[in-house]
């Protein structure tokens, strides 16, 4: 597994660290979670986007 290097705010990281130990998680495994859940919610948000095209263009068209 690879190792990355982030930069965040002394705050921030405090507060990922506190919902990490809530949770009973480590930093990486909430970090590695969050990332997924955003790249999830990003391809879903592409493919909506992409019917909706589809569906203006395919009214457009007739």
């Amino acid at each position: 597994m690879a190792k990355v290097l982030i930069t965040m705010p002394d705050e921030f990281l405090n507060r990922v660290d506190g919902l990490a130990d809530s949770e009973r998680r480590t930093r990486s495994e909430l970090i590695r979670e969050a990332l997924k859940n955003y790249m999830r919610r990003l391809s879903k948000n592409q493919m909506e986007q992409a019917s909706r095209n589809a569906d203006l263009l395919d009214s457009i068209l007739g």
